[in-house]
């Protein structure tokens, strides 16, 4: 009897969630799309929005203007709007894998992993294009996903999601620290910290590309494998009895927390807390059903980002910051709370 009431309390909720979730993805939408037109508007030299309109619209070569805003300020808005996102779904893939409200894309090793490629890209092939770095540190990403997997799935049990927690992070202590001395023995930690703390401003059409594709794949398996991430996110024995294959779904969320965060890593560089705070936020408005909250994170994510840019950029003009320092200023005190949380209910 209980047990009916609560299935059809849930029913009677999702039609509400849904009408709630359609609203805030669409303010979302709304939001993004004038939050990207201030973007490429702000900065050193502010620019008409009605200019911004015509750079779009009928692009003039000999027009200063036009150019700075599609060669520099469009590809750097909308690599912010792709990055926020991207790492906002994988932290909500990775929250439910491990069912554990603290993960975010690093608790796969994958910044770590990057930055040890780009490190070691630097040091040994410092003639690489910025595409080339772009690529050695996605590669670096997807090897420390490969091998925080093997070393989880190493011992009695196959992995869990307590063993993928902590075989991320052992992993990500050990790139970081060769991360660090290989840096410093080879004098190459100047060049990595802005990539450590966060940036865009390299951005360009080549990188959108990248990102795009990127998404197109990360976010269609996502999106795939919603409705079964919210029953994992219940319980391993739960999923079980429905009959999942878990280990499926474990293995197409990892895949989906590579591309879309080793993308958006390869990218912009250690760009904290968007993947931690986001999914909350989104699970606190639309409840824990992963259709409706892998849509919505990756709006609100890249809102996110988009508007931390445009404050990175004119915070301290006409000198940058970089913008990870943005979202840790957001980020840490949301941290702060559900560490707090998560405290007071054990």
């Amino acid at each position: 009897m209980k047990l009916g009431e609560v299935n059809r309390t849930s029913h009677e909720e999702r039609p509400k969630r849904v009408g709630r979730a359609a609203v805030l993805f669409v303010l979302s939408v709304t939001g993004l799309f004038f939050s990207l037109g201030w973007s490429v508007a702000l900065g050193a030299s502010d620019i008409e929005l009605s200019t911004v309109w015509q750079a779009v619209t009928a692009f003039d070569e000999s027009n200063t203007n036009h150019q700075v805003i599609q060669e520099l300020r469009m590809p750097r808005a909308v690599a912010a709007a792709l990055v926020g996102g991207f790492l906002a779904v994988s932290g909500a893939v990775m929250q439910g894998l491990t069912r554990n409200p603290l993960a975010s894309p690093s608790v796969m090793g994958v910044t770590h992993g990057a930055a040890f490629a780009l490190i070691v890209a630097l040091v040994f092939f410092p003639s690489l294009s910025n595409a080339g770095m772009m690529f050695a540190s996605f590669i670096g990403a997807g090897l420390a996903v490969i091998l925080v997997i093997a070393v989880g799935s190493f011992s009695k049990g196959g992995l869990t999601p307590v063993k993928l927690a902590l075989a991320g992070v052992a992993i990500g202590g050990m790139l970081s620290s060769l991360s660090t001395a290989i840096s410093l023995h080879f004098q190459v930690a100047k060049q990595m910290s802005f990539w450590y703390a966060g940036g865009l401003a390299n951005t360009n059409w080549a990188s959108v590309k990248v990102l795009l594709i990127a998404g197109i794949v990360g976010l269609l398996i996502a999106l795939a494998i919603s409705k079964s991430m919210t029953v994992l996110s219940l319980g391993e024995d739960i999923s079980k009895g429905l009959g999942q294959n878990t280990i499926l779904i474990k293995t197409l969320g990892v895949i989906v927390v590579f591309i879309l965060a080793g993308a958006a890593v390869s990218v912009a560089g250690t760009v904290g807390f968007i993947g931690l705070v986001i999914p909350h936020i989104t699970r606190f408005l639309v409840g824990s059903d992963y259709r409706l909250i892998i849509p919505l994170s990756a709006m609100f994510g890249g809102l996110l980002l988009v508007v931390a840019d445009t404050g990175a950029r004119l915070v301290n003009a006409p000198y940058e910051t970089p913008v990870g320092v943005i979202t840790a200023l957001i980020g840490v005190p949301f941290f702060l709370y559900l560490a707090r949380g998560e405290r007071g209910s054990m």
